[in-house]
């Protein structure tokens, strides 16, 4: 469970058409770009700052730290996870995790 303090969330930074998209799953945060590695900076800082917003609520149960991700994203991250991965439609940059 993602707390302010401590955490990981899953990231898949990925291509669609000319767009580079940089998504964490558990926050429901999208960053896009036209290179993948300035989507991914984007996303890093963003989740920043959606972590900093969250610690200064006090008393919250940090339900917004820990969201249900979008189905696509969601098959997209098992596919990638897959031991016989499935063609996708989408150019794959990078993904894993990263720490709050």
């Amino acid at each position: 469970m993602n707390t302010p303090k401590e955490g990981k969330f899953r990231h898949i930074v990925f291509k669609d058409k000319d767009t580079w998209y940089a998504v964490a799953l558990e926050f429901n945060i999208i960053e896009s770009s036209d290179d993948p590695k300035l989507a991914f900076l984007s996303l890093l800082q963003a989740v920043s700052g959606y972590v900093e917003s969250c610690a200064k609520i006090k008393g919250t149960r940090h339900f917004s730290l820990n969201q249900k991700a979008d189905k696509e994203y969601e098959d997209l991250w098992t596919n990638l996870n897959s031991p016989k991965p499935i063609k996708s439609p989408f150019l794959v940059d990078m993904y894993g995790y990263s720490r709050v």
